[in-house]
């Protein structure tokens, strides 16, 4: 008898305890639904359109070509050519025109530099820069650089003083050195820079020495011309 009702409270604890687990299991079905699988799908959406977003943009990137960058260059030169160096993508046909004329092209290096060598000037001004190509696209062009190629020195007068010039006084005298050259144009007298103006008007103050003395004037143009004159002047106590 006692054994018997021990099965029988025995068997309604068990029941009690499934109907527990049935309960929980529902609850746990009914807030996945509710919470769980939206929370999984907006994920997956996310997911999607983050690589939705990479493509395009790779796709944009691949689309666009930056344009090369030339190092700097000499603003003049009196060599008939010059080497044009820089760094664009790696692997890119980069492309080299002076005064929108089209000049020669290379492709760049793993670490994009290029350099092209003994690139011919015209005289005068000439205007450098560059594209790249890939894949049938083409870049903008490059920040361009400015150099003039002259080849012919500078003109040069000294109008004072008149060589073989005396002078004569007293202790510690000094006479002007004067002439002209063409503008932008640098002058020394015996090494010493000279004062010029705009228009290639040179002057210096030359203290003369007892007996002899000897004036080299020397004009010199950005691009490395040169003109150089001598003459001599006496001084006498």
């Amino acid at each position: 008898m006692i054994q018997s009702r021990l099965n029988r409270a025995s068997q309604q604890k068990e029941k009690r305890r499934l109907a527990l687990t049935l309960i929980g299991t529902v609850v746990l079905l009914v807030l996945l639904v509710k919470f769980g699988i939206p929370a999984l799908i907006n994920f997956s959406l996310f997911l999607s359109s983050a690589k939705s977003s990479s493509t395009s943009q790779t796709t944009k990137q691949d689309a666009f070509l930056t344009a090369p960058i030339l190092n700097p260059i000499a603003s003049a030169t009196n060599s008939a050519s010059f080497d044009v160096s820089g760094v664009a993508g790696a692997k890119q046909l980069v492309k080299l025109y002076i005064n929108d004329n089209y000049i020669d092209s290379m492709t760049s290096k793993d670490d994009g530099s290029f350099s092209f060598k003994g690139v011919s000037l015209s005289q005068g001004q000439n205007v450098v820069k560059a594209k790249v190509e890939k894949d049938s696209k083409s870049s903008d062009f490059s920040p361009a650089w400015t150099i003039v190629y002259k080849n012919s020195a500078p003109s040069l007068s000294i109008l004072q003083p008149a060589d073989g010039q005396s002078f004569s006084g007293s202790q510690n005298v000094s006479i002007t050195v004067a002439g002209k050259t063409d503008p932008d144009v640098k002058v020394t007298v015996n090494d010493f820079w000279a004062i010029t103006d705009n228009n290639g008007n040179y002057s210096y103050s030359l203290h003369l020495q007892n007996g002899g003395n000897q004036i080299k004037v020397v004009a010199t143009d950005g691009a490395g011309n040169k003109t150089e004159k001598n003459i001599s002047v006496s001084y006498s106590q």
